[in-house]
């Protein structure tokens, strides 16, 4: 019951406040009161939450919260298909979906040879994608991940900044570098970048080589060329496997220059092995508020605030 309902009964206090009826505990019972179709979606949340337990998942109020929006949703997928789905186990950390979509992401590239993940920040497009890089490595289902983006935030100030190219564009590589110490032993990491067993860099550095036995993933992909997005693509090479990422509605390319991740949606679309998915504020994994960040903006450009 403690597991269930939560320390103090915190899980409990987020079930209450999703629904109207009344809850009574006394013991190991739980009698619930309520609309007769509001008590069947509590008694699936209840089975729900039961095998998540069983499965050795620790609720949170925050899973708990997904749970219910998943349930009231009646969505393809239930909360135990996508919280039990485990990438990956590192450090004392379960790296897992936390949502319908992006279950279908982590799906989408077991699946097909590239995909393509459009969304908001927030919404794990990066970070599932390498979790799913260093299980790959690991299990030597790759031989060596390769993680790119390009700099275009740098512009002309490049050559201002002090050191060698690396260390230029060192600030904007800084993210995926984030990531992989959250996902490896700092001793492993370290080795891994000496050896070029995992290698980041700018995505100018792609050009004129053949990737082989790669998981490649290329982040903020909004910010490449058309010309870019297809030096990068045609890099793909025999056993390599390809994640992009992007959010379309953050392109700082200069003077109004179209979007590689645009056109490839046009280009690409219905090939076989290639997958785009899209994920959106529901799918937002960062501080609550964060997800109310996005919605509101979301609001704002629907309303025609955003000036093209």
């Amino acid at each position: 019951m403690v597991s269930l309902l939560g320390d103090r009964d915190e899980l409990l206090k987020v079930v209450e406040k999703a629904f109207k009826s009344s809850f009574l505990v006394r013991g190991n019972e739980i009698t619930i009161h309520g609309d007769a179709e509001e008590l069947q979606i509590i008694g699936k949340l209840f089975e729900e939450l039961l095998e998540l337990i069983d499965s050795g998942m620790a609720l949170t109020p925050e899973s708990v919260e997904r749970a219910i929006e998943m349930l009231m949703e009646e969505g393809e997928l239930n909360p135990t298909e996508v919280f039990t789905d485990i990438i990956i186990s590192r450090r004392g950390k379960v790296i897992r979906p936390k949502t319908p979509n992006q279950k279908r992401y982590v799906e989408a590239i077991r699946a097909n040879t590239i995909v393509f993940s459009i969304g908001p920040a927030g919404t794990g497009k990066t970070y599932l994608a390498m979790a799913l890089a260093v299980k790959a490595l690991l299990a030597k289902e790759v031989g060596r991940i390769i993680l790119t983006r390009p700099a275009v935030e740098a512009g002309e100030k490049l050559g201002f900044l002090p050191g060698d190219l690396y260390q230029k564009v060192d600030p904007y590589l800084r993210p995926l570098y984030d990531c992989l110490y959250e996902m490896l032993e700092v001793e492993k990491f370290q080795r891994y970048m000496e050896q070029g067993i995992i290698e980041v860099a700018p995505l100018a550095f792609m050009r004129g080589r053949t990737l082989n036995d790669s998981f490649i993933v290329l982040d903020e992909a909004q910010n490449t060329s058309p010309e870019q997005m297809k030096m990068f693509l045609t890099r793909l090479g025999f056993g390599s496997k390809a994640v992009v990422t992007g959010d379309i509605t953050q392109i700082d390319l200069p003077g109004g220059q179209r979007s590689g991740m645009n056109v490839v949606r046009e280009i690409l679309a219905g090939i076989v092995g290639i997958d785009f998915v899209y994920l959106d504020e529901r799918d937002v994994v960062r501080h609550k508020i964060v997800q109310e960040i996005v919605r509101a903006y979301s609001r704002y450009d629907e309303a025609g605030g955003r000036k093209e």
